[in-house]
């Protein structure tokens, strides 16, 4: 099992957004409010200064990242077809290329790819936070035993106000009260 992060940081982390797409995207449960969080997650990342690497599930057939999302996504968004993103060559050289060992996990479906790509990153010795927050499944009890066994497998489960607190570290952060305004 992973050894647990005691802190993440702002020059090791990187956010993971995996599969928020098309009418996919808006079969989960309670997507408003997720859409809702994943919008504050990318505003916060901007403000932060914090890579975001955004991947797509088969775009040509579930279509891209949903419209809320996209204008604060990079403009190389990785395609796989793996449900795990590792299994995706180009999603690794991104990752590497990144120089970033903290990946922090937002997205759908939670039982399947997220599930999936956390279990393939803590195999290969990342350091993983998912999104309480920031993830989602069609039922609420796929994502709950997703987040089940994510940190049974090593993951940190936290919340997107968690995260963002432990980013900043300190009150008198350049960026603490865009976030705090963000997160309310």
């Amino acid at each position: 099992m992973a050894s647990r992060i005691s802190y993440l940081e702002l020059d090791k982390a990187i956010i993971l957004l995996i599969d928020v797409q098309g009418k996919l995207a808006t079969l989960m449960h309670q997507h408003e409010e997720l859409f809702a969080r994943l919008q504050c997650l990318l505003e916060a990342a901007n403000e932060l200064d914090l890579p975001v690497l955004p991947v797509e599930q088969l775009p040509e057939k579930l279509g891209s990242t949903i419209e809320c999302l996209s204008s604060y996504l990079p403009s190389d968004i990785v395609s796989k077809s793996s449900f795990s993103a590792t299994g995706s060559e180009a999603f690794m050289s991104a990752l590497k290329a990144s120089g970033r060992g903290q990946v922090i996990v937002a997205g759908i479906e939670a039982h399947i790819c997220v599930y999936q790509t956390v279990k393939g990153l803590l195999s290969q010795g990342y350091e993983v936070t998912v999104l309480t927050d920031c993830i989602a499944s069609r039922k609420l009890a796929s994502k709950d035993l997703a987040l089940s066994r994510m940190q049974e497998e090593g993951a940190a489960i936290a919340n997107l106000e968690l995260v963002l607190f432990e980013l900043m570290k300190d009150a008198e952060h350049p960026a603490f009260r865009q976030i705090q305004k963000l997160i309310k």
